[in-house]
């Protein structure tokens, strides 16, 4: 699902609220998730999962094209960990989806 499939979708669920309200708060929470991990905050919401900044260390790596040596520098990117809820939710989905074929 796309931000525009999701915006789309809330706006069917709730037709009381204005398209334009539900992209504003859709994006507002966007922003404030990323604004957190680019602070190193974790992003934790119950039932669903936490999104965490991780750091990688510095390294040496090989260019796939020319096989020669590349310095890859530390960073930090950011990790969605799956909570409970979700994970059961979306396994039982996949056990009713595979014994129904």
């Amino acid at each position: 699902m796309t931000k525009s499939e999701l915006i789309a979708e809330l706006s069917t669920i709730y037709p009381h609220l204005l398209a334009r309200d539900i992209e504003r708060i859709v994006h507002t929470i966007f922003d404030e998730i990323s604004a957190a991990l680019t602070r190193g905050d974790r992003v934790e919401l119950r039932g669903f999962g936490a999104f965490i900044p991780r750091r990688r260390d510095a390294r040496t790596g090989r260019n796939p094209r020319t096989g020669d040596t590349v310095s890859v520098e530390e960073k930090s990117v950011p990790f969605f960990k799956v909570g409970k809820e979700l994970r059961e939710r979306v396994n039982q989905s996949a056990t009713k989806s595979a014994t129904a074929e």
